[in-house]
């Protein structure tokens, strides 16, 4: 996965009141935390940052007022999971190892569902190890040859040159089972891959 640039300014005012006038003035309050170093409070404009987490990247250059190499660690969204209220950058280097969820992709039609069976996927996301400067952007599930009854564990998948499963490797990711009794057909529905949570360093509630 390359990394997209994302300019951000330093932001003096924490607390509710100032995120809320940031907000209003079309920007995110975002903290810079990582490798020792103090936390940076940031603001970046709420276009960017939204268009950057449609396109799912991860691996950032932060421009602006500094220059550091980050990953988007966390998003938080209001009630609705419309509107950004505020992000994570934690600072790493391009051969750094990083820990990283990423979204899993459904490739291919499963025989299992001509026998009747219906396609579940369990899992939506894998959480690998692997150099920052090589996330992918998604990890492949090739469901072609399932068959009713088949399923497929985390160890089952191919992960990218590079990259160590931190997921259990028992993990159901995905699996043809027959329907319940009585029930319809139903086909699962892919769910939007959520962030990597850490923990949030200390910083005035906003």
């Amino acid at each position: 996965m390359s990394s997209e640039t994302i300019e951000v300014k330093k932001r003096e005012g924490v607390g509710s009141l100032a995120a809320r006038k940031l907000r209003a003035n079309g920007q995110v309050p975002a903290i810079l935390y990582g490798h020792g170093e103090a936390n940076v409070n940031l603001a970046v404009r709420s276009d960017a940052i939204s268009r950057i987490i449609q396109h799912g990247t991860k691996l950032l250059d932060l421009s602006g007022d500094l220059t550091e190499t980050a990953l988007l660690r966390d998003v938080q969204w209001d009630a609705f999971g419309v509107e950004v209220l505020h992000v994570d950058f934690a600072r790493v280097s391009q051969s750094e190892a990083v820990e990283i969820s990423v979204p899993l992709e459904v490739h291919g039609e499963a025989v299992g569902t001509k026998e009747g069976g219906v396609l579940t996927l369990v899992l939506h996301e894998l959480t690998i190890l692997c150099p920052a400067s090589k996330i992918p952007e998604s990890i492949e599930v090739n469901v072609t040859d399932l068959h009713l009854g088949d399923h497929l564990l985390a160890e089952n998948l191919s992960l990218p040159e590079g990259a160590a499963l931190v997921t259990a490797p028992t993990e159901m990711v995905v699996h043809v089972v027959a329907p319940a009794a009585g029930g319809e057909l139903e086909e699962s529905a892919e769910s939007e891959p959520e962030l990597i949570r850490k923990e949030k360093p200390a910083e005035d509630s906003e």
